[in-house]
């Protein structure tokens, strides 16, 4: 891979002062290159069927209606052009920086769903058709209030409808993402953080059992209950996602990745990360070739 990285520095509209930056147009393509931003962002995407947009190591082909909520400075993202033909895109983009940790306003009780909410889309957040429906009318309007306070009011109304989803789901891995491991089980937790930290070298049922204080069997089925999926699945998402962002950050090549995040055969890893990404290895790392801006 002789290609460096082309990455451009942009200072970000959002000024230390202000709150708010609503951006609301009307195009007919995407051109902006993947990048990621300090600051937090709202995403809404409106008549672009067929559009790809790539959150971290996450790439699909939205439909119609696209909303997504990123709160990750490292988080890459991007809206490509694809297959869209719409002659009348319009995309809604509201960047914002609350700080919302629990020694400040924001950590009181009301806030405790949106506070949740903000730590999930560290990975990039996808909402639902039925939650777009219950925010569409403050979405469309918003750029429209000149009052700023309300503006305000009427965003953090947008985001605490968001909260109380129960159909958003994230986009990248946790690994590709560098976020901290959290959960609310110990056993769980501990067996997540042991993974993370020898995704690289065979990974044993028997000895994850043994940490857990199960039997295989039994810890097998208390895994998948609690996180929905199975361990195998789990462990190849961890690898993958440790993998894509070698593809991204590093020079190596795909076979050294393939051998340093765990996979012990290149033909597997290949045939696994095009069924799980939707490309290959190497196709994964083109589309993070071209420029790419750090706002």
């Amino acid at each position: 891979m002789s290609e460096e990285r082309k990455v451009i520095h942009e200072i970000t509209p959002l000024m230390h002062k202000d709150v708010l930056y609503i951006a609301d147009r009307h195009k007919k393509e995407f051109t902006y290159p993947i990048h990621s931003h300090e600051v937090y962002e709202l995403n809404f995407v409106e008549h672009a069927s067929g559009v790809k947009r790539i959150v971290g190591d996450s790439s699909e082909t939205i439909g119609d209606y696209d909303l997504v909520l990123i709160t990750s400075a490292d988080l890459e993202h991007v809206w490509e052009q694809a297959d869209c033909h719409s002659e009348d895109i319009r995309e809604i983009t509201v960047q914002f920086d609350f700080n919302m940790t629990e020694d400040n306003f924001f950590g009181r009780n009301p806030f405790k769903g949106m506070r949740k909410m903000m730590t999930e889309a560290k990975k990039g957040l996808c909402f639902s058709m039925e939650d777009v429906l219950r925010v569409y009318t403050q979405l469309d309007t918003l750029s429209s209030i000149k009052d700023g306070f309300y503006a305000v009011s009427q965003f953090m109304s947008i985001l605490y409808e968001l909260s109380k989803s129960t159909t958003a789901r994230t986009l990248a891995t946790s690994s590709f993402a560098k976020i901290v491991i959290e959960d609310d089980s110990r056993r769980v937790l501990k067996v997540k953080n042991y993974i993370n930290e020898n995704f690289m070298h065979e990974i044993r049922l028997p000895i994850l059992a043994d940490m857990a204080g199960m039997s295989p069997s039994a810890f097998s089925r208390f895994f998948r209950l609690h996180t929905g999926r199975s361990l195998s699945d789990y462990i190849i998402d961890i690898r993958l996602g440790y993998a894509s962002r070698m593809l991204v950050d590093t020079m190596k090549s795909v076979s050294e990745i393939c051998f340093d995040c765990g996979f012990n055969n290149l033909s597997n890893f290949n045939r696994i990360f095009k069924k799980k990404k939707a490309c290959s290895p190497t196709e994964f790392r083109e589309n993070y070739h071209k420029t790419r801006i750090i706002v």
